[in-house]
């Protein structure tokens, strides 16, 4: 797989039937490996070890029912109260991010109305702050730390 701009981590790889598989640890099973299976574990792991965002808060493949169709949120976190405060979305790396992205987020975020969200492609990270009052987005430099969400 592609080197992302993210720290190396190790993880279970395993081939079934010709198909690579990778150990999924919040979902505690194996899954394809696709590039964008590979940018979300690569960034799931991230959070967790750089960030201090626990395990037990993030949650995977959150689906979502919006105007009577499902859709899944990529990643979902959560505060200490158990309500939504970031959607994740990743792309493979050869995808761009783009305005189509960032709307793609806004759909789901119709429904959970969170505050942050990130969009990744494994080589470039945007993480913004929802201005409501403004009605745009504020950038941040780098990935927010757990402890900043939660402030």
């Amino acid at each position: 797989m592609i080197q992302l701009n993210l720290p190396h981590f190790e993880f279970k790889i395993k081939k079934e039937e010709e198909k690579l598989l990778i150990l999924d640890t919040q979902r505690k099973k194996f899954v394809k490996l696709t590039p964008e299976e590979w940018v979300r574990q690569n960034f799931i792991h991230y959070l967790m070890s750089e960030k201090n965002y626990p395990a037990a808060l993030i949650a995977i493949e959150k689906e979502l029912k919006i105007n009577g169709m499902r859709k899944r949120c990529d990643a979902v976190v959560y505060n200490l109260d158990a309500e939504p405060i970031m959607i994740i979305e990743f792309k493979a790396p050869e995808v761009n991010i783009n305005q189509k992205v960032f709307d793609q987020v806004a759909v789901y975020n119709t429904k959970l109305k969170v505050e942050y969200l990130i969009v990744s492609n494994g080589l470039q990270h945007y993480s913004c702050r929802i201005n409501l009052e403004n009605a745009k987005y504020d950038f941040f430099v780098d990935v927010p730390t757990y402890s900043e969400l939660i402030r």
